[in-house]
């Protein structure tokens, strides 16, 4: 099946990784990580003097065009001239981070506004536009090259996926 889905994804246009992993192009390709990001939730707490913030229940979390939802997530913050400036949120439960021409579901993401990356844990379900879709046990959106690498996770689990063929007349 390695060699198959390396095929496929080769097919697509895609570059191969490592090992059960591959990299395909994201659609948050140039997201303005500087933008305002908006949160939403049912309930929160704010530990001001630890840069932390809990929100729990529906929490939605939007910045451009990337939306975030999940069951809970932490914001760790800095502060910096009375302002504060996220540095990292945590979600977890019912992930789901969604693009304009991708959805991807997992169990916990990693969103690190420095960096510029987003990592997704645990049963990652990476569908595209046309319905193309890739699972995995770890996904890392790099949000400044614009490459999603999709790999088995530690346990050395296998990336699968189900491509669409578009019609041959």
């Amino acid at each position: 099946m390695k060699i198959a889905l390396a095929a496929v994804l080769l097919a697509l246009g895609t570059s191969v990784g490592t090992g059960a992993g591959a990299q395909t192009s994201s659609g948050l390709a140039g997201l303005d990580t500087s933008g305002p990001i908006d949160v939403a939730s049912d309930s929160g707490t704010l530990a001001s003097r630890d840069g932390r913030a809990v929100l729990n229940g529906n929490v939605r979390v939007v910045q451009g065009n990337l939306k975030l939802t999940s069951d809970r997530a932490t914001i760790t913050y800095l502060t910096v001239n009375g302002n504060p400036q996220i540095q990292r949120l945590d979600a977890s439960g019912g992930v789901t981070v969604t693009a304009p021409t991708e959805t991807a579901r997992s169990q916990f993401a990693i969103y690190d506004l420095n960096k510029r990356i987003i990592t997704m844990l645990g049963g990652v379900v990476l569908t595209r536009a046309g319905g193309n879709q890739v699972r995995s046990q770890r996904l890392v959106y790099d949000l400044t090259s614009g490459r999603a690498n999709v790999d088995g996770g530690a346990q050395g689990g296998r990336v699968s996926g189900r491509f669409t063929v578009p019609d041959r007349k």
